[in-house]
C-alpha cells in the first residue's frame, strides 16, 4: 500500500476515528485513500481555523485526539489560532500537514515554507517524514506524543511522494499509555497538615479535577478543611449544575480577582499555574495572589489529578465527609427587554440536561455562570487561549463527539464573525447546535480595555475601530446563506419563544439576539 493508505490505517488502529479537514493538491493521496480504509469519518471545514477549532472541541468532549489534515504552510498559518487556544487547553490533536514532494522543494514553489517553524509554535511534538517507508510509525508516534499526558498537539510533515509511494505496513499495536508519575506521599501530607492549620487556604484544580468525580472529591475535603475550591477563569472544560459540587472560578478583571484572593494564606496547586492578570495594567500587579501567599504545586498538568485528590482526601480525614451538591433550581422565564442577564436566565430556565456549552460571548457572558449554577448539569467549554473565533468551531467539534447532547454556542457577535464558516459544517454534518448570537454591533472588550489602560476618551478615529456599524451585520442572512436556519429577536419574550423552539428541533439553528 502507499503512504497515505498506511497512514490512514494505523490512525484508525491508534484510536484516532475522526479527521477534520481542508486539503489541497498536496493532501489528494490521503483524500483518495479514505475511500479505502473503512473507520475514518472525515469532517470538511471551509476555513483552516475551523479545523483546528473542531478537533480542539471534540478532544475536550472525548479526552482522545482527532486528526487535522492540512494543506502546506499557509494553511497551518490559517489554523494557528486555535491550535494556540488547543496548546493552552492541553488537548490532544495528531496535526497532519502536506509538504511539497521531496525533490521538488529545493526549486522553492511559491507555496514552499518553513512548516515545522511555524508548527513548533503550538505544538508539543514536531517531525517531517522523509521516506515513505517511516509513515506509518511516524504516525504511531505522532499518535503516542498528542496523548501526552498532558494531551498537546503533534504534528505531522508529511511530503506528497511520501504518500504515494509504496509504504511499509501500518502499525496496529495499541496506543499505550505511559506509567502514571508517582506521587509523594510526603507532599501530600504537607499538603493535608496546610489545609488543617485554620489558617485561610484554597486548593486550585485543572484538568480531570474539574470533571464531576474531582470536584466532589475535592468539596469533600472542603467540608473537612474549609478550604476554598477556586480554578482559573478560563478551563477547558468544567462540568456543573445541580447534583454536582460548586467551585470558585477566578474573574478576569484583576482588581476582582485581587479582591477574591486578597485573604489566603496558602494555596495548593493541582494540575495548575500560579495564577496572572490575562494582561498588564498600570498600577497593577503581575500575579493574583496576595503578597506572603504561601504556593505548593501537588501535581503538574497532565498528570493524576483525580488519585492526587484521593490521597488527600484521606490524609485530612475527609472520607467520611458528604460532599455538597448544587440542587435544581430554575428561574422563571424573563419577560421585557432583551439584555445579557435575561439571555442568561432564559439559559438557565430552558437548558435541557447534559447540554454543552460552548461559551465566547466575552463582555455579553458576564452574569451566566451565575445564573447557570442551579441549571440542570452541564459541560461548560471556554476559551482558555484568548484568541478570538475558537467558539463556533468548538460547539462543532463537540457535537460531533457528543451527537447525543444538545450544543448551546454562545458567541458574541465580534468574535463569531472570525470563523462563522463553522455554521456551513454544522449544517452539513446535520450536527446538534443551537447557536446564540449576541449581536451589540461592537468590540466592547476594546471599549473596555480602553478605559482600563488609561489611554483616555476614544476620539472618533478610535471609536470606529472598536464599532462594528456601518453596516449592521444580519446574521440571519449569513446563516441562512451557509444552511442553517435562523431568526432575529429583540425581546425577552421572543428569545425565549425561539430558544424553546430550537432547542427541540434536531439543529443546527440560530438566534440573533439584538441588545
Amino acid at each position: 500500500m502507499n503512504g497515505a493508505e498506511s497512514l490512514l490505517r494505523t490512525l484508525v488502529h491508534g484510536g484516532v476515528e475522526v479527521c477534520f479537514m481542508n486539503p489541497g493538491t498536496s493532501e489528494m493521496q490521503f483524500v483518495a485513500a479514505v475511500d479505502r480504509v473503512a473507520g475514518m469519518r472525515c469532517v470538511l471545514g471551509l476555513q483552516e481555523g475551523v479545523v483546528s477549532g473542531a478537533a480542539d472541541g471534540y478532544a475536550r468532549m472525548t479526552n482522545k485526539p482527532a486528526a487535522t489534515l492540512l494543506h502546506l504552510g499557509p494553511g497551518l498559518a490559517n489554523a494557528l489560532a486555535n491550535f494556540h487556544n488547543a496548546r493552552r487547553a492541553r488537548v490532544p490533536i495528531v496535526n497532519i500537514i502536506g509538504e511539497h514532494a521531496t525533490y521538488h522543494r529545493q526549486y522553492d514553489p511559491p507555496l514552499h515554507s518553513d512548516i515545522a517553524g511555524l508548527a513548533a509554535t503550538v505544538s508539543g511534538w514536531v517531525t517531517t517524514v522523509e521516506d515513505s517507508a517511516q509513515v506509518p510509525a511516524l504516525t504511531h508516534a505522532a499518535i503516542r506524543a498528542a496523548n501526552g499526558p498532558p494531551g498537546q498537539i503533534a504534528t505531522l510533515i508529511i511530503p506528497a511522494d511520501c504518500t504515494w509511494a509504496e509504504s511499509a505496513l501500518p502499525v496496529t499495536l495499541p496506543v499505550i499509555p505511559p506509567v502514571p508519575v508517582a506521587i509523594d506521599q510526603q507532599a501530600i501530607d504537607i499538603a493535608a497538615k496546610t489545609l488543617m492549620s485554620g489558617e485561610p487556604a484554597a486548593l486550585i484544580v485543572q484538568g480531570r479535577a474539574l470533571l464531576e468525580e474531582g470536584l466532589m472529591l475535592a468539596s469533600r475535603i472542603r467540608g473537612k478543611t474549609g478550604a476554598r475550591i477556586l480554578c482559573d477563569c478560563f478551563v477547558p472544560r468544567l462540568q456543573r449544575g445541580a447534583g454536582r459540587a460548586a467551585l470558585e472560578i477566578i474573574p478576569y478583571f484583576v482588581e476582582s480577582a485581587l479582591q477574591l484572593l486578597q485573604e489566603l494564606k496558602h494555596v495548593i496547586l493541582v494540575g495548575a499555574k500560579p495564577p496572572v492578570g490575562f494582561f498588564a495594567y498600570p498600577g497593577l500587579p503581575n500575579r493574583l495572589l496576595p503578597p506572603g501567599c504561601q504556593v505548593q504545586t501537588l501535581s503538574q498538568p497532565g498528570e493524576d489529578a483525580i488519585t492526587v485528590l484521593q490521597q488527600l482526601l484521606e490524609a485530612t480525614g475527609a472520607g467520611i465527609t458528604d460532599s455538597d451538591r448544587q440542587p435544581l433550581q430554575r428561574p422563571p422565564l424573563p419577560s421585557g427587554d432583551l439584555t445579557p442577564l435575561t439571555i442568561a436566565q432564559s439559559i438557565a430556565a430552558l437548558m435541557p440536561e447534559h447540554a454543552i456549552i460552548a461559551d465566547e460571548t466575552i463582555t455579553s457572558g458576564l452574569g451566566l455562570l451565575a445564573a447557570t449554577t442551579h441549571a440542570p448539569p452541564h459541560d461548560w467549554l471556554f476559551n482558555c487561549g484568548g484568541s478570538l473565533g475558537q467558539g463556533l468551531p468548538v460547539a462543532t467539534g463537540a457535537a460531533v463527539a457528543c451527537p447525543e447532547r444538545k450544543v448551546l454556542s454562545l458567541e458574541a457577535d465580534g468574535s463569531g464573525m472570525y470563523t462563522l464558516q463553522a455554521l456551513w459544517t454544522q449544517a452539513r454534518e446535520s450536527l446538534a447546535v443551537t447557536t446564540v448570537i449576541y449581536a451589540n454591533r461592537q468590540y466592547r472588550i476594546l471599549n473596555i480595555e480602553h478605559q482600563r489602560i488609561g489611554a483616555g476618551p476614544p476620539g472618533s478615529k478610535a471609536r470606529d475601530m472598536m464599532s462594528l456599524e456601518r453596516p449592521d451585520m444580519d446574521w440571519v442572512k449569513l446563516a441562512q446563506g451557509l444552511g442553517v436556519p435562523a431568526k432575529r429577536v429583540n425581546t425577552a419574550e421572543e428569545f425565549n419563544q425561539t430558544l424553546k423552539s430550537f432547542l427541540g428541533e434536531p439543529g443546527p439553528n440560530l438566534i440573533e439576539a439584538i441588545i
